[in-house]
């Protein structure tokens, strides 16, 4: 070898991003005894969606002692929702706190990873250079790239043009005529947080959402000192916080009939505020609450009742100049505009970035509709495995619950290809991604997401369901507490005469057990 080549660096897992997902692989992996592992994140700095959502208001809907690992509690959350900058911050804590800088690659956005069949490894090129890995731990999570929606006109619209999750903090919207686009969970934080500086505030609604009180508070110094004394009643509140949201699943997907009396306070919460008859009928779901993601504010509504925000309750068709026409041909001047459109979850694309063993990307094998054994592994993308994959979506509790339990998947698997030994890969069968998917569809026929009436980000583009899960998180962390090898093909080098890749263990298709 020529003294100025140098051998491609090769690692025994490559981690995708460092949102929770990430870092929480990155821990795990540490504690199982793994430190030949990288984290390839393309920003700047960990965080994820908490670094990327910046807008005013940003703050999470789910309570902040369930909305962090269980093995590193923060005892000094300093309200009962947190905003924005306390998770980033927690998230930062967690990766001095674990020793994870020394393996993060910031500026390392994964272009192509490939799987090489006959090396049994993943090939993966970066925008810092390129590396090897026998494992892919891909947590780059499905509110990472912002959707705008094609508005004919858009490009000719002479003023400013953001997405929320992308905000321009340099852009000062005092006494603007600001159009905000959609009403999700992020429109409904940004409306109240700049209806008092805009001039004027229009908010295209395409559909209204049910809102819910929410019961924030400041957490007191006496709490703090509590929890930070005695652990234990960190514990027992996280524990508190779980169980009332296990408890409400089954009306979410058995019974959605009993969630009528919840549509009753999310209407007194809209009739406390607003007055007005006309607008309220604008605001008021045609849907079953839950379909949608049930949203939570007590500032929202007040806000809408301002002097100077007007409601659409259309979405926006056309722009011309600086006139934006609705769908039902409202027209509204404004000098920016403002796009609470969401992300691009059934479509994710770093799916378009992923090359499996048969040379197709992993769009081209989603292009039916995403599915994947256990939320984790891809037929025909060996050794790769996803955090918040398919169907591992909450739709009322914390999806960190959920990350902890693909982190158990995920320690097995790698101990599985440790009891394995020497180069070995394992494949998800198809048979057993089906069984899986086919049994996780049949309950979702009976949830709220599908049965509730509405069209909703949880539904790709066929109307299917492949975001959330129909149970509980114990369930689901049963599930994936262990690998079972039956439902996998174990893929060895090739032999002399024998393709690349080779089964040296094809084992029996296994069905999954999902239970009904």
């Amino acid at each position: 070898m020529a003294e100025h080549e140098q051998v491609q660096e090769h690692v025994r897992v490559a981690v995708i991003g460092s949102g929770f997902g990430g870092l929480g692989a990155a821990v795990r992996l540490r504690r199982e005894g793994i430190t030949d592992f990288v984290v390839l994140e393309r920003a700047g700095s960990v965080g994820g969606t908490w670094r990327d959502n910046s807008y005013p208001g940003c703050a999470c809907d789910v309570p902040s002692h369930l909305y962090s690992f269980s093995f590193a509690p923060n005892p000094d959350w300093p309200r009962t929702f947190s905003g924005q900058e306390h998770i980033r911050a927690y998230l930062e804590h967690v990766t001095d706190t674990f020793g994870l800088r020394p393996h993060i690659r910031f500026d390392s956005e994964v272009k192509r990873m490939a799987w090489d069949g006959e090396q049994l490894r993943w090939e993966i090129e970066t925008a810092s250079g390129n590396l090897t890995a026998d494992v892919v731990v891909s947590a780059s999570g499905p509110l990472s790239d912002p959707k705008v929606p094609d508005i004919p006109g858009l490009d000719s619209f002479p003023g400013k043009v953001f997405h929320s999750a992308r905000w321009d903090h340099e852009y000062d919207l005092t006494g603007k005529r600001v159009a905000m686009i959609g009403t999700g969970a992020s429109a409904i934080q940004i409306v109240p947080s700049i209806q008092p500086k805009a001039g004027h505030l229009t908010l295209f609604q395409r559909t209204p959402a049910w809102v819910m009180p929410r019961m924030d508070r400041a957490i007191s110094g006496a709490e703090r000192a509590l929890h930070r004394a005695l652990p234990v009643t960190t514990k027992l509140r996280r524990g508190l916080l779980w169980g009332i949201r296990e408890l409400q699943v089954q009306a979410f997907t058995k019974h959605p009939n009993e969630l009528g009396f919840v549509e009753q306070i999310a209407k007194r919460n809209m009739a406390s505020a607003i007055k007005d008859p006309a607008l309220r009928a604008k605001l008021t779901p045609d849907y079953r609450i839950g379909c949608k993601r049930i949203l939570l504010s007590s500032t929202y509504y007040p806000a809408l009742a301002q002097p100077n925000v007007d409601v659409v309750a259309s979405g926006l068709s056309e722009v011309r100049g600086s006139t934006l026409v609705a769908a039902d041909g409202t027209e509204t001047e404004a000098d920016v505009i403002i796009f609470g459109t969401g992300f691009h979850v059934t479509d994710m694309p770093i799916a378009e970035r992923v090359v499996g063993a048969d040379g197709r990307t992993l769009a081209e094998t989603w292009k039916g509709g995403m599915e994947a054994l256990r939320g984790a592994s891809a037929a025909g993308f060996p050794n790769w495995m996803t955090i918040i994959g398919p169907n591992t979506g909450l739709g009322n509790s914390s999806m960190i619950l959920m990350i902890e339990s693909q982190l158990n998947y995920m320690a097995d698997y790698l101990r599985q290809l440790n009891v394995l030994g020497g180069r070995v890969a394992l494949d998800a069968r198809p048979a057993a991604v089906r069984n899986w998917n086919h049994r996780v569809q049949e309950r979702m026929k009976r949830t709220v997401w599908n049965t509730g009436g509405c069209t909703s980000w949880y539904l790709d583009a066929s109307g299917r369901n492949t975001t959330v899960w129909p149970g509980t998180t114990a369930e689901f962390r049963r599930m994936t507490r262990r690998v079972d090898l039956a439902e996998y093909a174990v893929l060895r080098p090739a032999v002399s005469g024998a393709g690349a890749g080779a089964e040296a263990d094809a084992g029996a298709d296994a069905d999954a057990e999902v239970n009904a």
